[in-house]
């Protein structure tokens, strides 16, 4: 973590000027930074969500502990009892879709799924890879937001659900594009993630009655219905080259 006391006053001083607000960015010699405070909870919410001191401090912990066994993901430079500061990862690719070109596209969605395979081979998982959590920078993935372990399951059930997310993200963001997509897809297996694909695929097979209920809302639906359709979809044609629904 950064012990730089000029860098620390700077900290203590984004703090003072925002305090309550969760998430904040700043910048130092140039180079961007994120405070992450423990969120402020009221009334019902209390309640309904887990201590978010707890919760940041677990943040924390596995953050730390991944950075140590190499996993990609953000650097944790700084931390107390009720914030921590992290690097910079980049943007996000869904931000990076919305306005880079798309020729552009094919090398980030690949590093993300190859960096996500890499993840995987660590006998490690994410809880929840959407594009949303993942951030590249000129060839460099990062995974932020990482979600706590799952209690009671086992690290392949996670990575599974990792790669179930992930393809649902990626038709959720780009749409019913299968030559690109399964190009990524591709790019997952080769890099080490071939087995955790084959059980994905044997996981649906129980699921694939939904490919025909699904199929009517498959242009129609919404963001988050429409691409149930195209993960079934991959699961059933992607090994065949299928490139038309």
């Amino acid at each position: 973590m950064a012990d730089n006391d000029d860098f620390q006053k700077l900290v203590a001083q984004v703090i003072d000027e925002h305090r309550g607000e969760r998430v904040v960015a700043f910048e130092y010699l140039g180079k961007r930074y994120w405070l992450k405070q423990v969120e402020k909870l009221s009334g019902a919410m209390r309640l309904l969500k887990q201590n978010s001191t707890d919760a940041l401090h677990k943040e924390i912990k596995v953050l730390t502990q991944l950075a140590k066994q190499g996993a990609p993901v953000p650097a944790v430079v700084g931390a107390g009892k009720d914030y921590m500061v992290v690097e910079d990862a980049g943007a996000t690719i869904k931000d990076l879709l919305l306005h880079c070109p798309e020729v552009h596209w094919p090398q980030i969605l690949t590093d993300a799924a190859i960096a996500l395979a890499t993840l995987h081979t660590m006998q490690l998982a994410h809880g929840r890879p959407a594009l949303r959590d993942i951030s590249w920078c000129q060839g460099e993935v990062k995974f932020i937001d990482l979600e706590a372990h799952q209690q009671g399951k086992s690290i392949v059930s996670q990575q599974v659900r990792d790669l179930l997310v992930f393809i649902h993200s990626l038709y959720r963001y780009i749409g019913p594009r299968n030559t690109l997509i399964t190009q990524a897809i591709n790019a997952y297996r080769a890099a080490g993630g071939e087995f955790v694909w084959q059980q994905a695929k044997q996981f649906l097979v129980s699921w694939q009655w939904l490919f025909y209920f699904a199929r009517p809302f498959k242009d129609i639906g919404g963001r988050d219905i429409k691409p149930v359709y195209w993960v079934l979809w991959h699961f059933r044609y992607a090994d065949n080259n299928a490139v038309i629904a």
